[in-house]
């Protein structure tokens, strides 16, 4: 009998490196170019600098993201997409896609029910 969970099809090991609210949107950030810390920070506003912090090393871990430290002074650190993380633009093309043509509508109904 075959399996049904998730991770037969897929979606299981994919939402575990992309899952949750931040980690698409800051792979999406750096896959176009390296971004700074302050720059994600400003891009997201809505992220606290400890949840950054925590997606950004999930996400250097699991392989999505480098981290590239400069020695200089000011230290300057930029992270990137790595050649993993930039494969998922595959998916994450339709997806930002499917969100620009229904994430109106979906608010609306959002706004009926509250």
């Amino acid at each position: 009998m075959a399996k049904t969970q998730p991770e037969s099809c897929g979606l299981g090991p994919a939402f575990q490196v992309i899952g949750g609210k931040w980690k698409a949107l800051i792979l999406w950030l750096v896959h176009t170019e390296p971004r700074r810390f302050g720059e994600l920070k400003r891009l997201v506003p809505d992220i606290s600098e400890k949840m950054l912090i925590q997606q950004l090393r999930e996400m250097e871990a699991d392989g999505l993201v480098h981290r590239e430290v400069f020695h200089e002074v000011p230290p300057r650190v930029e992270y990137s997409a790595t050649s993993l993380g930039q494969s998922l633009d595959d998916a994450l093309v339709p997806l930002a896609n499917w969100g620009k043509a229904h994430g109106a509508a979906i608010e609306a109904r959002k706004a009926k029910v509250a």
